[in-house]
């Protein structure tokens, strides 16, 4: 591989995976702190968080069309002809009437849960659900309970403390009415109460209440052609997951058959109301006849006369049906038409043989009932209600209606009848007078009896319906709870503890890479600038500014020989390199530091070397290598013309062949100094004398002293120092190379790290000790990488 150039640039949304591994394995440590905290964080919430467990019941609604009924057997049949046991349920309507707001307010009132009992370990609060030593009756309470921290603390057999969070604390005797600005209430104990024991009361509100446990109930029918359902509720204390949906269940069925007794009962009132007064119209009827009878001595009718009687008692039966059906829908009539009858059911079991009316009386009742219903829970004022109200007056007006057209069909009936009837009164007139009025009276007791008869039947069936109505569910499987919590999981929090545990460092590192405005790897520059790099030096923690001589086989030494190597395979490239400037970004990149060492490494192969310290600005070769400025410097020589360069040339004491030329006083103008014709002279005499020049120079991102420079050098080594220079600044180099602002510009990657080595010269297998015999233990290996990581 050659190290003078560059790979192929690759696409910046390339991954490199191994890059990323290495990052992650070098930061182990943080892997191992956020396992380590994640995993004793799930324990904790395993120990500490209150198990939930699943409470399931099963429940058949009781439909025909999907054979829910045939659970009652043959009891059904007995009573089929007259609808009793008969259900039509949609077992999605009873599935949101189960999960209505009311029913659960209800519920919740019958369970008592307007008040809860806590106890307060020293982690978590548990909930005393039939357990607490105390019961609190409610006299009187305000919305402002609903926020109010309550504590009671027992101190004796008979009395507590009690502590509103306010810190203010008083004593009660058990039994005692206690009056606050939120509400009154009774305290009482259900036990012996432990002295010193603490119990949190909190007040709720019904429906909040009733509001969450719906959005925590599952209601969902087995399967689409079935008419069973099943409740699931997760609640952490079973008991009371258990009560909950019993109690639901109960309170469903017994709403149920309360909707249907009602209905029976508005029956039987009002066929009662029509029995005692048909009753005096028959017995009104019965003494005309025996009156008549008497008056008239009526005892047999003539034969002639039964033969044309026979004749048209088809006609008076069939008057007397239909004159049946007028007086009944006449009383339906009069009973709409009554006010105090407006929110009353309408009779639905009398057969009138019309399916439009008896559609309209059903959706009347079905509205009547859930009007009766929305009333249990909002205000006759409510739009609910008012809506429904609207519907029940439409529906009454088309009851009316209905009703009138079927009395018109009726009617013309009847008058056709009554005219086939005077065909026969003609042929009758040969039968006295009294034994036709007779005839009429009778027919009038008749219809009476008729009427009499199908009301009391009526009667007795819904006075059956009343008495043996049924739910419409049977519950299949009582509430019962799983025998593991499904709340929280140990395996899911684990598991979600790991996924963290690599999630939030491996986060936490791409943030840090991602915020880092730093050079981090060599593919930062290779991203934005296409330029050679002549080696790469690693980070030295030793303090001292000359790492190289003959007998150093460090690894900082070792990277200093492979950038002498490298630029042997300059020459064929770019021509000769005889003159070396240093330069880089910005201040503390490495530069002076490479400068030195470099030109150790030069002058150790026996060339003659010089170091030229043309950071006139500031000046720190002679300084860092402490040897003083006994010589004139640079300066001095450019406004000295008689100053030869053998006054200028400092030997080292430390590397035989190298030398050292200062920079000399700080001038007003640098810039311009650095112009002048003896600059020129001083590079045309240095390159006679050294085979090496090196140039120390000011950064180029901060004056332009580097670029004057330029014309007198042969190649450029740029300074770049991972974790210090600015990404921002590798656009400076882009432009140097870009617009050829100085020739043979080749980059140097300086303070190299474990996470910044896997470009140059950690690549290569240098490191400590090569070439020479070094003496460490295995332990101290080791620990050294890891330090060094």
């Amino acid at each position: 591989m050659n190290p003078i150039t560059n790979s192929p640039l690759t696409e910046e949304t390339q991954i490199d995976f191994k890059a990323l591994l290495r990052n992650y394995v070098r930061h182990w440590h943080w892997f191992a702190i956020a396992l380590s905290l994640c995993l004793v964080a799930a324990y904790l919430y395993l120990r500490y968080t209150t198990p939930q467990f699943q409470i399931t019941s099963t429940l058949l609604i009781k439909d025909d069309k999907k054979g829910g009924s045939a659970a009652l057997g043959d009891a059904t049949a007995a009573f089929s002809d007259l609808g009793i046991f008969q259900s039509n349920q949609n077992i999605f309507n009873e599935i949101e009437v189960l999960k209505s707001k009311g029913l659960m307010q209800r519920v919740l009132t019958e369970l008592n849960l307007q008040v809860s009992y806590y106890h307060e370990g020293n982690v978590k609060i548990t909930e005393l659900y039939k357990n607490s030593p105390v019961t609190v009756t409610i006299n009187r309470l305000d919305s402002a309970a609903f926020k109010q921290d309550v504590l009671l603390r027992f101190t004796d057999d008979n009395r507590f403390e009690l502590n509103e969070g306010d810190g203010f604390k008083e004593a009660f005797a058990l039994g005692t009415a206690i009056s606050r600005s939120y509400g009154t209430f009774t305290v009482t104990a259900n036990q012996q109460p432990e002295p010193g024991k603490t119990i949190r009361i909190q007040f709720n509100d019904l429906r909040k209440l009733a509001r969450r446990y719906n959005g925590a109930l599952q209601i969902n029918p087995v399967n689409k052609d079935a008419s069973v359902i099943t409740i699931e509720l997760v609640e952490p204390v079973v008991a009371k997951g258990v009560d909950l949906i019993n109690k639901l269940v109960e309170v469903y069925n017994r709403e149920a058959v309360e909707d249907k007794n009602q209905i029976a009962a508005n029956t039987v009132k009002f066929i009662d109301e029509r029995l005692n007064f048909l009753v005096t119209e028959l017995s009104e009827v019965e003494r005309n006849v025996e009156q008549y009878k008497r008056q008239h001595e009526i005892t047999n009718v003539s034969a002639e006369a039964e033969r044309y009687l026979e004749e048209a008692s088809e006609y008076n039966r069939r008057l007397a049906e239909y004159e049946t059906q007028l007086s009944v829908l006449e009383s339906i009539e009069q009973y709409l038409r009554r006010s105090d009858n407006k929110n009353e059911l309408v009779p639905s079991a009398l057969n009138i043989a019309d399916a439009t009316l008896q559609g309209l009386i059903a959706r009347f009742n079905e509205l009547q009932l859930e009007r009766i219903r929305l009333l249990r829970t909002t205000p006759e004022t409510s739009p609910l209600v008012t809506a429904v109200d609207d519907q029940l007056a439409n529906l009454r007006n088309n009851i009316l209606e209905n009703l009138g057209n079927i009395k018109n069909g009726l009617q013309i009936t009847l008058n056709n009848l009554k005219t086939n009837t005077g065909q026969f009164r003609s042929r009758i007139q040969s039968v006295p007078s009294i034994e036709r009025n007779l005839l009429e009276i009778q027919r009038e007791q008749g219809i009476k009896e008729a009427l009499y008869g199908y009301l009391l039947q009526k009667r007795e069936e819904a006075a059956i319906s009343l008495a043996s109505n049924v739910s419409n569910s049977r519950t299949i499987d009582v509430a019962m709870a799983g025998d593991q919590p499904v709340k929280p999981k140990p395996m899911l929090i684990y598991l979600l503890a790991l996924v963290a545990g690599f999630g939030i460092p491996v986060a936490a590192l791409y943030a840090k890479d991602l915020l880092n405005d730093k050079v981090q790897q060599l593919k930062d520059v290779e991203r934005v600038v296409d330029v050679p790099v002549l080696g790469e030096l690693s980070h030295s923690d030793s303090g001292e500014v000359l790492v190289v001589n003959r007998t150093a086989r460090t690894e900082i030494a070792e990277l200093f020989r492979l950038i002498r190597t490298n630029l042997g395979f300059v020459s064929p490239h770019s021509g000769a390199t005889q003159v070396i400037m240093t330069t880089s970004s910005m201040s503390w990149e490495g530069k002076t530091f490479f400068s030195i060492n470099l030109a150790a490494t030069l002058a150790i192969t026996g060339k003659r070397v010089v170091l030229l310290e043309f950071d006139i600005r500031r000046p720190r070769v002679l300084k860092d290598l402490g040897i003083d400025a006994i010589k004139p410097g640079i300066t001095n020589f450019v406004v000295d013309a008689s100053l030869t360069l053998d006054d200028l040339v400092i030997p080292s004491t430390e590397v035989e062949g190298l030398s050292f030329i200062g920079a000399g006083p700080i001038p007003p103008n640098p810039a311009e100094l650095l112009t002048h014709p003896r600059i020129e002279a001083l590079f045309s005499q240095l390159r006679t004398s050294f085979d090496y020049i090196l140039v120390d120079t000011s950064p180029v991102g901060q004056v332009a002293d580097a670029f004057l420079l330029g014309k007198h050098t042969d190649l450029v080594a740029y300074l770049i120092r991972y974790n210090y220079t600015f990404k921002q600044n590798l656009y400076i180099i882009k432009d140097v190379v870009d617009n050829k602002k100085l020739k043979h510009v080749m980059v140097v990657m300086n303070d190299a790290k474990a996470e910044n080595g896997y470009g140059y010269g950690y690549g290569y297998g240098y490191g400590y000790g090569y070439g020479a015999e070094v003496h460490q233990s295995r332990w101290k290996s080791l620990l050294q990488r890891l330090r060094r990581r």
